[in-house]
């Protein structure tokens, strides 16, 4: 006997009202991105085209938005302290455009410089490091949280 890999039952496979409102429950949760709501879909067992008219039907009403999810996501991470670079790379990795990601980040570009100033002082105390070590070992984190040598530079500038 074949196991089934479906997390539904045989006569949900096929319903479109019953994909719909899983889809929805998805969204009511947060903002997706459509090629994470595909996929999230697709696990769950869904035949891969009536996937693909669902969430063309979503697109067409307007609960599903690639550009509405981005501006979330980019200011959610952004208040959490992560920096454009790491930002921008979360986003290609859940199928949002370039174009769209650049939009994005960019409308947080005048705060950057004073983010990446908040998450060191944060960690690491108001002080700047004294020595070498110190100063390395903190812009490290700096990068790591996804900000650009500019930006962590300048968060070590006295102003």
């Amino acid at each position: 006997m074949k196991a089934r890999c479906s997390k539904l039952k045989p006569e949900q496979e096929c319903d479109p009202l019953y994909l719909r409102k899983t889809a929805m429950d998805y969204l009511a949760r947060r903002e997706h991105s459509e090629q994470e709501l595909v996929r999230k879909l697709g696990s769950r067992g869904f035949d891969t085209a009536m996937v693909e008219v669902a969430v063309a039907d979503l697109k067409a009403d307007g609960l599903l938005s690639d550009s509405r999810f981005a501006e979330t996501f980019v200011n959610s991470r952004f208040r959490r302290g992560s920096g454009p670079q790491k930002i921008a790379a979360e986003l290609r990795e859940r199928g949002i455009a370039a174009d769209l990601i650049h939009l994005c980040i960019e409308a947080f570009d005048d705060q950057w410089r004073q983010r990446v100033r908040e998450v060191r002082e944060k960690k690491f105390g108001t002080d700047l490091p004294g020595d070498f070590s110190e100063r390395s070992r903190q812009m490290r984190f700096l990068q790591q949280r996804g900000f650009t040598a500019e930006q962590i530079s300048g968060a070590f500038k006295d102003e």
